[in-house]
């Protein structure tokens, strides 16, 4: 690998050499904060030759480079030596607009105008809305995420320049006719920070040396992401072939799937999960060099291919809305449950479960029923005691994922799932502890946390029992028997008035009519009007705080040993 390495400034930088950012690099990035203290620290403030660190670059041609290293910093340089040129232009100072944009565009050997700073994730924005000289774009460009940082930017620092420039307008110690000149002075100094940068040029002769040293620089660095790792080994491994780039489409694709969804899902996150549902668990911090070993360059396409059709699935499970027809509706609903639950240890296993019912190695009903036990599970194990994990319930998911996606036949697969249901049965805690955590869960309306727990509970009791209710379980409220606004009478704490064996379901208009009736008219409200009330409270005459407890028991029995069991 040969490198050549010198020290330079922006404007001998710039001169005579055009630049590319090649497609594993990732979009422009930068935030207020980064572009304030670049504006602060490197240009505004600084008298002195500043040092912005190294560049690395690969050849494409003779005066042509790829930038492997500090495309964020020269991005921002462009943009601002763009909006110097444009406020000399508003001073009629044509010859030193001209003289910056010879920094930005210039005519090739070929007699042809061209741009020195070329990116492929922001055109045509970059180029038609702030490095073309002195003319109204020619295309009109939807704005994307990368567009708006552009844009923000180049905003910024038009705010910026244009209060140093206002200040002279401002000063009334100013000559109105020295104005002028003062402005442009003022605009050649911010022009001479800039050019004046101070810099290290790192040059190696191809493209696989730069993605080698992109990975190595980068590999360290506190904001280069698994997703920037794997995206760049994949085009490093996969060239683009004729005009099509069949890598970075798929890419995209990937990436689209995973931040289109309405849930919290991220592309880095998904990465460390296919990895672990199909080969090994390993921490996210470590995962590259695994990955980078195995992803090889027979192998890099389909591996690509795989994370493609994943990321569908991978949304699927997070977003139950997305991927599930009307008959699967029971597998969505478990995998909502273990949203409600707010878990991602399960998430191998459900994407490896998901993965092989889509690939026909399971049925339907088997991909139901052990997705069932694994919210069922995580009811007792999670939601309702708090149980802690030491580590082995996360080994366990990931060492079924990698077993089941190993599975060569659908009995194979069913074995591997009728021993992970057995492991699940003999994790549940033991019902004494679970009958405390279950009397412990309450709901009132300065307690809401529970809430929506306290919904699935209820509505898992009303369908065991098959209760009547008017309305779909999504449109009922929860109401208290022994009302809220008798709190603290004797004997009735917050927590008993909200606990589950004072709460039932009823529907919007049905909350109106029971208002703060008396436990009995409630009672009778409801039985005439054609609801399914608990035993416990059908045929009670009346409410006391013990038969509240009481009720509260029989729930946990019943969940415990009929309705949640596995």
């Amino acid at each position: 690998m040969k490198i050549e390495s010198k020290d330079t400034d922006i404007e001998s930088f710039l001169d005579g050499n055009y630049f590319y950012i090649p497609r594993f690099q990732r979009p422009y990035s930068w935030d207020e904060e980064n572009i304030g203290d670049f504006w602060t620290d490197v240009i505004a403030d600084t008298s002195d030759d500043y040092f912005i660190g190294s560049m690395v670059l690969y050849k494409k041609t003779k005066q042509q480079f790829g930038v492997v290293d500090g495309q964020q910093r020269l991005t921002t340089i462009t943009i601002v030596l763009c909006v110097i040129r444009d406020y000399f232009l508003t001073l009629d100072c044509a010859d030193l607009a001209k003289g910056i944009q010879q920094l930005v565009e210039r005519k090739d050997r070929d007699n042809k105008r061209k741009y020195v700073l070329k990116t492929e994730t922001s055109f045509p924005y970059f180029q038609e809305h702030i490095q073309k000289y002195d003319e109204d774009p020619d295309v009109e460009v939807n704005i994307r995420e990368e567009e708006k940082k552009l844009e923000r930017a180049h905003s910024l620092f038009k705010d910026y320049i244009g209060s140093a420039l206002s200040a002279i307008d401002t000063d009334a110690s100013i000559a109105e006719d020295e104005r002028n000149n003062l402005k442009v002075g003022k605009l050649k100094s911010l022009r001479d920070s800039v050019l004046n940068l101070n810099l290290i040029s790192i040059t190696l002769d191809n493209e696989d040396d730069a993605y080698i040293i992109f990975e190595t620089l980068n590999t360290r660095g506190k904001d280069l992401s698994l997703t920037d790792l794997a995206k760049n080994h994949f085009a490093k491994h996969l060239k683009a072939k004729g005009d099509v780039d069949q890598t970075k489409l798929k890419w995209n694709n990937l990436l689209e799937t995973i931040h289109n969804s309405s849930s919290d899902i991220s592309s880095d996150n998904f990465i460390y999960h296919f990895w672990a549902s199909r080969y090994e668990s390993v921490p996210l911090k470590k995962l590259f060099p695994k990955f980078k070993k195995m992803v090889t360059r027979t192998k890099a396409k389909e591996y690509l291919n795989s994370l493609v059709s994943d990321s569908k699935l991978y949304r699927s499970i997070h977003e139950t809305s997305f991927g599930w027809v009307k008959n699967e509706v029971e597998a969505a609903r478990s995998l909502s449950a273990l949203q409600l639950f707010k878990l991602s240890q399960p998430t191998p296993a459900t994407l490896s479960l998901v993965r092989a019912y889509k690939n026909n190695k399971i049925k339907f009903a088997k991909l139901r029923d052990t997705l069932k036990a694994i919210e069922k599970f995580h009811f007792f194990f999670t939601a309702i005691t708090s149980s802690r994990s030491s580590g082995g319930i996360s080994s366990m998911y990931s060492s079924f994922a990698k077993k089941l996606f190993e599975a060569k036949s659908s009995q194979e697969a069913s074995d591997e799932i009728q021993e992970l249901v057995n492991k699940l049965r003999s994790r549940i805690p033991s019902f004494e502890e679970f009958q405390v955590a279950f009397s412990e869960v309450y709901f009132t309306n300065s307690h809401s946390k529970q809430k929506n727990l306290v919904r699935y509970i209820l509505r898992g009791f009303s369908e065991h029992f098959s209760y009547k209710t008017p309305d779909d379980f999504d449109d009922l409220t929860i109401e208290h028997l022994h009302p809220q606004s008798k709190t603290d009478e004797e004997g009735w704490s917050e927590e008993l008035v909200g606990s589950l064996g004072n709460l039932i379901f009823i529907d919007q208009k049905m909350n109106g009519k029971l208002d703060v009736k008396s436990f009995c008219n409630k009672r009778k409200v409801l039985l005439d009007s054609g609801y399914t009330l608990p035993k416990s409270v059908s045929l009670a005459t009346k409410w006391e705080p013990e038969d509240v407890i009481a009720h509260t028991k029989i729930m946990a029995e019943t969940a415990y040993n009929n309705i949640w069991k596995i």
